[in-house]
C-alpha cells in the first residue's frame, strides 16, 4: 500500500532531485498551484533540484514561456524536459520520414517544427496532406474536444500505407481548469488498436527519462549519482514511468484521479487502495495535492 503523506517536506530530505509533472501537479492549464510552487521552492532552498518533466508536445523554451504567461516563474524549478523535445529529436532524425501529415493545432504547436540545433545534419521536414505523407506527427487532436474516433477513416488509410505515428504527448486526457480534453495519446492508442504503429517519447516511456537525466546532469550542482523521486498525477504516466525507471514515486491523487480516490484535501484511504488495486500499481507515496 502506498504511504499517504501530508506534505512533500516529510520525505524530501531523502532525495537530491525531483522529476515533477506540470499539468495537474503544478498547474491546471490556466492557474499555477501556489502550494506546489511553495513546496518546490522549499525543496530547492534545501539544495534539491527540480526538473519539470512534462508530456507537453512543445519544446522547453515554449513551455517556459507558457509558464511565465501563467505567472509561474523559474524560481521554483531548475530545468525542463518535454516530450515535445524528445519527439522532435526523433522526427528530425527521420523516424517517420521527411513528408509528414501533421495532427494538432497549427498555431499552438508551430514551435514543434522549429529547427533543432542539437542534432548534426537534421533532415528537412515537409508537412503534406495524408495522401502524400510518409508518416504522421501527432501533437494532439485538431479539436481538443473531438472524439478520437473521428480520425478512423484517416487512420485506416495510414495503416494500409504502413505509416508510423509519432506521438508527441502520450497523455490520454488532461483537465484544463474544469474542462476535460483529449490529448495526442488518445489518438495514438486508437491507431495502435487499429493495427497501426505508434511511437511514444513521453512518460511513461524511456526516451523522456533519458532526456530528463541528461538535463539534470548538465546542471552545475548535480551529484554524481542523484537520488530521484518522480511526482505527478498520472498513474499510467508519472507513476508507471517512475516505477519502470526504478525510481520512487509520489502520486498526486487530487488530479486526474480525484473522483476515483475521493480526494478533496487528501485521498480517502479505502478509495485509494481500491483504485491502486484496479490499476495494479503502487506508488511509493501519495498526497492529495503537492504541497
Amino acid at each position: 500500500m502506498s504511504q499517504i503523506i501530508s506534505a512533500f517536506d516529510e520525505i524530501s530530505g531523502q532525495y537530491d532531485a525531483a522529476f515533477v509533472d506540470l499539468w495537474g501537479c503544478m498547474h491546471n492549464g490556466i492557474t499555477p498551484f501556489q502550494d506546489a510552487i511553495a513546496a518546490m521552492k522549499a525543496f530547492r532552498a534545501k539544495g534539491g533540484i527540480v526538473v519539470l518533466v512534462t508530456n507537453s508536445p512543445r519544446p522547453r523554451f515554449s513551455v517556459k514561456g507558457q509558464l511565465e504567461e501563467m505567472g509561474m516563474l523559474d524560481d521554483c524549478y531548475d530545468t525542463i524536459a518535454t516530450s515535445g523535445d524528445s519527439a522532435r529529436s526523433a522526427m528530425f532524425q527521420g523516424v517517420v520520414g521527411n513528408k509528414v501529415y501533421f495532427m494538432g493545432e497549427a498555431t499552438r504547436d508551430a514551435d514543434f517544427f522549429k529547427p533543432l540545433n542539437l542534432l548534426e545534419n537534421p533532415i528537412e521536414i515537409e508537412r503534406v496532406p495524408l495522401t502524400q505523407a510518409t508518416g504522421i506527427v501527432c501533437c494532439g487532436p485538431f479539436d481538443t474536444q473531438a472524439d478520437p474516433d473521428v480520425n478512423r477513416t484517416d487512420f485506416l488509410c495510414a495503416r494500409e500505407k504502413g505509416m508510423k505515428l509519432l506521438c508527441a504527448n502520450p497523455d490520454i486526457i488532461v483537465d484544463r481548469g474544469e474542462t476535460r480534453e483529449w490529448c495526442a495519446g488518445a489518438l495514438a492508442a486508437l491507431y495502435t488498436e487499429m493495427g497501426g504503429e505508434s511511437l511514444y517519447f513521453g512518460k511513461p516511456h524511456p526516451p523522456i527519462y533519458d532526456l530528463a537525466r541528461r538535463r539534470l546532469a548538465a546542471l552545475d550542482n548535480t551529484p554524481s549519482d542523484p537520488r530521484i523521486i518522480c511526482i505527478g498525477d498520472g498513474i499510467r504516466t508519472d507513476v508507471l514511468g517512475g516505477m519502470q525507471e526504478d525510481l520512487d514515486t509520489l502520486f498526486i491523487s487530487g488530479g486526474l484521479a480525484a473522483a476515483e480516490t475521493k480526494t478533496t484535501g487528501q485521498p480517502d484511504p479505502a478509495a485509494l487502495s481500491t483504485y491502486l488495486e484496479t490499476e495494479m500499481l503502487s506508488p511509493t507515496y501519495t498526497i492529495g495535492h503537492l504541497r
